[in-house]
């Protein structure tokens, strides 16, 4: 890996809209222990953003709690007395218990402070949704709309699928957005792709070697619209004309060295076999014919920037909603991407597509950001990474939030409640697992870096 290659100023939005994002989620997360610990009279001993090992970039004590910001990002917790954590304070648990415990509290009392975190999660991914659709509302490029076709990258064609083709459905339901559709490709399972070649209808069947290259691809080296090459920018440092003449604006390539095309996809491979050389480009300008020369860099790279908006080279289909019409749309949104996940998570366990090639740390978690600053994705990514997060610390794993309630609704169920020390063997393997998992993730997304 060539660190000359990486672009930094990139990285670092991606890492400042990773933290704020996960600030806001672990702060609110943990501030729903915190209220309803001290709703019950529980002591919080400490409030942490993020966790703090031997030290801490930020405390202060109020009270009897101590706020702070550690240095590793890999999430936040409060220690409430008398319960037993991460901290796994057993000199605490060896005395008698104290009316401002948690472990001296009844079992309903437990149970609401140890699920907070988890609605605090659900109601802030729901709130979200609700504001992104009524501030953006939605867009969709239906594949009908496909004027040109779509360009078929390497997986397309190993489906059968050739540049040019209109893809129109999965399993003969209309493809409503294109946009979507490597997502709904892995997670819906299809058996058939519908499509028209030449304005003849087919039907390709969908492989599940295929779906495991696609979601090790992240959705990557599928199809994208196929677009006419047309000049939106031009670098004026990067391109080096050689005629009076030079691109600018609203120009449409038609042709290099005599050599036409109609595409972007036809215009990038012939280009690629001039490398570091000069051409002379056709180009149609206010309805005249132009010819540019320009010398390519060794890349293959003339120096300008196409249109790429699909939003003005395709009919994109807006729905704008009205506050009111947000809420359920919002909240129906919040729960679908909650099944989308669960999703995910069946067609791993199923061997459909591979742990190896889903699974990521926060490597890949701030990787999904932009890197650069876009409000509407940041809040949409917010809001996904919200009630993933509640779904994860549901779980019935020791150590997580679902693994204390489900100790505690057992003894509400039997009236029998758990020893301290099954609770402290619990907790220290779900700590374990829980561990390993993430050290599996983050070997995972070394291993792709470097490879």
């Amino acid at each position: 890996m060539n660190l000359l290659l990486i672009e930094w100023s990139s990285v670092g939005i991606k890492t400042l809209q990773f933290i704020l994002s996960f600030s806001i989620l672990v702060t609110l997360h943990e501030l729903g222990h915190f209220l309803t610990a001290r709703w019950f009279k529980c002591r919080v001993e400490k409030f942490y953003l993020f966790f703090n090992p031997w030290f801490s970039l930020w405390k202060k004590k109020v009270g009897d709690t101590e706020y702070g910001i550690g240095w590793v990002p890999f999430g936040g917790y409060v220690k409430i007395s008398g319960m037993i954590d991460e901290s796994m304070d057993k000199e605490a648990m060896s005395q008698p218990p104290q009316p401002w415990e948690f472990r001296s509290k009844p079992a309903w009392q437990r149970l609401i402070i140890m699920t907070a975190g988890v609605i605090i999660n659900v109601i802030l991914a729901i709130v979200i949704f609700i504001g992104i659709t009524w501030k953006w509302g939605d867009e969709f490029l239906p594949g009908a709309n496909m004027t040109y076709g779509i360009h078929a990258d390497s997986l397309a064609r190993q489906l059968g699928i050739q540049s040019g083709d209109k893809l129109i459905a999965l399993d003969n339901k209309p493809i409503d957005n294109f946009l979507a559709l490597p997502r709904d490709l892995v997670l819906k399972n299809p058996k058939a792709l519908q499509i028209t070649r030449n304005g003849m209808p087919l039907s390709i069947n969908v492989t599940d070697d295929f779906i495991k290259k696609l979601n090790k691809n992240r959705g990557e080296g599928f199809a994208e619209p196929r677009i006419p090459v047309i000049v939106d920018s031009v670098d004026e440092k990067a391109a080096h004309f050689t005629t009076q003449d030079k691109l600018i604006k609203g120009d449409s390539l038609i042709g290099i060295n005599n050599q036409p095309f109609r595409y972007y996809d036809e215009f990038d491979s012939i280009k690629n076999t001039y490398k570091g050389k000069e051409i002379t480009i056709t180009v149609l300008r206010n309805k005249d014919t132009v010819y540019v020369k320009a010398k390519l860099d060794t890349a293959g790279k003339i120096g300008f920037l196409p249109q790429s908006n699909i939003s003005k080279l395709f009919h994109i289909v807006p729905h704008h909603y009205t506050f009111g019409q947000s809420i359920p749309v919002g909240t129906r949104r919040c729960f679908e991407t909650l099944g989308n996940y669960i999703a995910g998570l069946r067609q791993i366990f199923s061997g459909k597509i591979s742990a190896k090639d889903s699974v990521g740390s926060v490597i890949s978690i701030g990787n999904t950001f932009p890197g650069v600053w876009d409000w509407e994705l940041f809040w949409r990514l917010t809001a996904i990474f919200s009630i993933i997060l509640a779904f994860m610390n549901i779980l019935p794993i020791p150590a997580l939030d679902g693994g204390h309630a489900l100790f505690t609704i057992s003894e509400m169920i039997t009236g029998r409640k758990p020893s301290d020390k099954f609770m402290e063997y619990a907790q220290m393997a779900g700590m374990v697992l829980l561990l390993g998992l993430m050290a599996y993730a983050l070997g995972l997304d070394f291993w792709r870096l470097f490879k």
